[in-house]
């Protein structure tokens, strides 16, 4: 892997590459090592649109890597993390999509609650959740978007009040990824009656196995279910199971988003990359690679991957504090090119592409069609517009109900 002074400024310090390359190795023969045995058929299976692929086992390989360290690299050792560099935590991401390990099922704890806790939770919350988040012992979902909400987070009705010793919390959320799997939920709801928009959110720590919750997977155009739409009827959690005040729930959450859109996403663009080649051997193999629109396209497709690891590269220090609308820029950069790449998989197959093998999706129709909700979860590309328009660019408001 080249490197570059981008590079060297998202280590957090000096660039060492004798250090980064037995880091590179260490995980390298760790991966080729573990890779085998009871493990060796979850190479590339699972992540999105694709998690229902042998869950459990992709559960015991999490914990198999925990229990080697190999999981909360950057948290501080104090939490079980390694303290590793920015830097190292790009070669672990990058190195374990280039040995094709399956896709993790602890994806929401390690890389999005457990950095908030770390960032905005009380000690207690800390000692509470985080172990649990490293081992792989509990597994979270997000519980952000509502039916009548979508991507504007700050229209959500979900409400919470204090009853004694405990929020009763009442309302639905929709898209949420995992959460007929999952232990916990970091849910968004209005805690201060009367309020409007960003105003009057807390952000709760909720137990999903109670009776008050209510979990409907939602079938997709692929088939499977990972999303899913929740019902809060007077579900309850402790009173101080609110991360930050309540009422900062808005700030709160956008850190969490921030985080979401970190260091991991290195590892995604590999796995981009392997699709890409996919796609680009298929279209040698029907001969589309000789339509000239065809490989243009290819072409395009190629240094549109380097455009993504070069601005995450170059904004990687930003990550967990206010960036200036950077996440939002990474959302709209990826998603737009990897659903251009299920485009471009359709293209390659031509009319063959319209066909259901054996009333079964293959492979790049699965991708086309999952693609498409790419733009539309983890915050729709309007809404991420809206965001460099308004906060960044300085443009005016759009015009609002």
């Amino acid at each position: 892997m080249q490197t570059s002074e981008s590079d060297t400024a998202a280590s957090g310090g000096r660039f060492s590459a004798t250090q980064d390359a037995r880091f590179a190795a260490e995980v390298r023969e760790w991966l080729a090592e573990n890779l085998n045995g009871e493990f060796r058929e979850l190479r590339g299976l699972g992540g999105p649109g694709r998690e229902h692929e042998a869950f459990d086992e992709r559960l015991a390989w999490d914990r198999h890597l925990a229990a080697a360290g190999w999981t909360c690299l950057g948290w501080p050792k104090e939490y079980g993390g390694r303290e590793a560099t920015v830097r190292q935590q790009v070669i672990f991401h990058e190195e374990y999509a280039k040995a094709n390990a399956p896709a993790r099922v602890s994806h929401v704890g390690e890389e999005l609650l457990g950095p908030t806790v770390l960032a905005f939770g009380t000690q207690a919350q800390k000692d509470r959740f985080l172990p649990g988040i490293r081992t792989v012992n509990e597994l979270w979902c997000q519980g952000y978007s509502e039916p009548g909400a979508g991507s504007d987070l700050a229209a959500i009705t979900t409400a919470a009040r204090l009853d004694g010793d405990e929020w009763s919390i009442n309302g639905q959320k929709i898209w949420t990824s995992l959460a007929h799997v999952a232990d916990w939920c970091f849910v968004i709801a209005r805690t201060e009656r009367g309020s409007a928009r960003h105003k009057g959110l807390s952000y709760l720590l909720v137990p999903m196995r109670q009776p008050g919750i209510d979990v409907r997977p939602i079938i997709q155009l692929t088939g499977t279910s990972e999303f899913n739409e929740v019902f809060f009827d007077d579900a309850r959690t402790a009173a101080d199971l609110v991360v930050g005040a309540p009422g900062e729930g808005w700030r709160i959450a956008m850190g969490t988003l921030t985080f979401e859109r970190g260091i991991s996403t290195l590892g995604q663009q590999i796995r981009f990359a392997r699709e890409l080649a996919d796609v680009e051997a298929l279209a040698r193999r029907t001969g589309a690679a000789d339509d000239p629109l065809i490989a243009d396209r290819i072409d395009r497709a190629w240094v549109g991957l380097r455009v993504l690891r070069a601005h995450a590269i170059r904004t990687m220090e930003g990550a967990g504090v206010d960036d200036g609308g950077q996440a939002s820029v990474a959302k709209l950069l990826w998603a737009n090119w990897h659903r251009g790449l299920g485009e471009l998989a359709m293209a390659v197959l031509g009319p063959a592409g319209l066909v259901a093998e054996e009333n079964d999706l293959n492979e790049w129709q699965r991708l086309y069609l999952f693609t498409r909700a790419d733009t539309i979860y983890g915050g729709s590309n309007e809404v991420q517009r809206n965001i460099i328009a308004e906060r960044v660019l300085g443009l005016p408001r759009e015009a609002r109900p």
